[in-house]
């Protein structure tokens, strides 16, 4: 295992340990075999299951090697998926790829796992690459909600000044032209197509136009679907493309609307809007620092109660989109016998 050189980091003090350390690398290379090979092992190059075992991977003694008897390629466990090439040991991957389902910023990772950033950066993006080429389209139907909204993407700030004064790039972007933009002024729309009780799909446009939208939504959602949308004129064709289209018009606060007299308001875009206001808290910096009891109890408190805590003990530096965490106590308060609050 590579050693990383230079001052240990804030949590590697606190934490000597490291998580993936802790794995048995001859139980998670078994495991990735018994997975990789539940049909019985074959050529990676010609599908041929004409193979011999042909002694141990050079990277691990765990990991078995083979030959194909057909084309005479060598191969082993992990060649041709995502772990292939990489000096790093199938327990780091395992790891990073539990940290990538707990949605943990590449910077926090990347401190986890005596990675640097840029490492950190391309492990994960070739897990989300892999997990993205493994689903399938989904076809939408029923009644579906059709939405946009513009995410801030590109450099923050001016970067030739930012090189020219060879520091890094600002943490907090420049405020951006109000309106809609295009994805040529580093805000892209993003489409969001989402069936009530169902999938949502996200497509990140280059700019917001009907000879853009008309092939997407025309191959995701099924025809004569119940498609609801809001007052944007690009939506306008919806009914002759073959589908029953409702709107609500957000100019005039109309958010829903209840059209057959039932008393429920059936007639709104409620669904995919809520959608973008959890995309926009995944994406921000958390508002939150973390606050860890001695008993065990996990609780948050607002960054502003998390600064009157008690700040004497020695604070966890992990990161996310920049930010460091600070971990601090906040005792909790116990009943006595006579039902007053007693802090220890």
């Amino acid at each position: 295992m590579l050693q990383q050189t230079g001052p240990a980091s804030p949590i590697q003090q606190q934490f000597p340990i490291r998580i993936h350390e802790l794995l048995d690398e001859e139980k998670t290379s078994i495991a990735i075999r018994t997975m990789r090979w539940s049909e019985g092992v074959y050529c990676t190059r010609c599908n041929s299951k004409n193979v011999r075992k042909n002694g141990t991977s050079n990277r691990s003694p765990f990991l078995q090697r083979y030959k194909c008897n057909e084309c005479n390629k060598r191969f082993d466990d992990l060649s041709g998926i995502i772990f292939s090439g990489s000096h790093h040991s199938v327990c780091v991957w395992i790891t990073l790829i539990y940290f990538v389902g707990l949605n943990l910023s590449n910077c926090q990772i990347a401190a986890e796992l005596d990675l640097t950033e840029k490492v950190a950066q391309d492990m994960t993006t070739s897990v989300r690459k892999a997990i993205y080429a493994k689903k399938s389209q989904p076809v939408l139907s029923g009644t579906a909600e059709c939405d946009e909204a513009y995410i801030v993407a590109g450099h923050k700030g001016h970067p030739d000044a930012v090189q020219r004064k060879n520091r890094k790039g600002r943490r907090r972007r420049l405020k951006g032209a109000p309106g809609r933009s295009t994805l040529a002024k580093e805000k892209p729309p993003v489409l969001g197509i989402a069936q009530r009780g169902g999938d949502i799909a996200l497509f990140m446009l280059p700019d917001v136009r009907i000879a853009t939208i008309e092939p997407i939504i025309r191959s995701v959602i099924a025809f004569g679907t119940n498609v609801n949308t809001d007052e944007y004129s690009i939506y306008n064709r919806l009914g002759e493309w073959g589908y029953i289209h409702k709107s609500v018009n957000h100019a005039i606060g109309e958010y829903a609307r209840d059209e057959d007299g039932d008393g429920h308001h059936e007639i709104h875009v409620n669904t995919v809007e809520g959608f973008w206001s959890l995309l926009r808290s995944w994406l921000r910096p958390p508002c939150v620092r973390i606050v860890v009891a001695c008993g065990g109890c996990l609780t948050r408190l607002p960054r502003r109660e998390g600064k009157r805590s008690v700040a004497s003990l020695p604070s966890l530096r992990g990161s996310r989109r920049g930010r460091a965490r600070r971990c601090v106590w906040q005792p909790h308060p116990r009943p006595t016998a006579e039902g007053q609050k007693d802090f220890p």
